[in-house]
């Protein structure tokens, strides 16, 4: 089972573009779906975006369809979401999950369907 560590949060300024990394410690990514989940304080974790293990399928929340990308490079071992057209309503701290399967091309949209999870990184969106 892999363990999966965020990075690249920060503060950015409304507008702006931020990159997140999700790198796999302890095997190979590629025998896993990723999902981007975040959390902002007071409020339930919500489903970001999602990748399958080969990364010809993807999909996304709705509050971020046209401004987010996932992606994912299989011989780095990291799962990254381009964040562009950042709003204040996108502070929070995003987690990335991983779980074996579901097929080259499955993904899952459930953050109970995942069962490794990071520590998760801050982004904060603010003039």
């Amino acid at each position: 089972q892999v363990q999966p560590v965020e990075s690249g949060g920060d503060l950015v300024q409304p507008g702006g573009s931020l990159r997140l990394s999700c790198a796999a410690s302890g095997g190979a990514f590629s025998n896993y779906a990723v999902g981007w989940f975040r959390q902002a304080p007071g409020k339930e974790r919500e489903f970001v975006a999602a990748i399958s293990r080969n990364g010809g399928a993807s999909t996304y929340g709705d509050s971020v369809k046209g401004r987010f990308t996932i992606s994912r490079d299989n011989v780095k071992n990291i799962v990254y979401l381009q964040m562009n057209s950042l709003k204040p309503g996108d502070t929070a701290v995003y987690y990335c999950g991983s779980r074996l399967g579901p097929g080259p091309t499955g993904y899952y949209v459930r953050s109970s369907s995942y069962n490794s999870w990071g520590q998760g990184t801050q982004v904060t969106v603010s003039s």
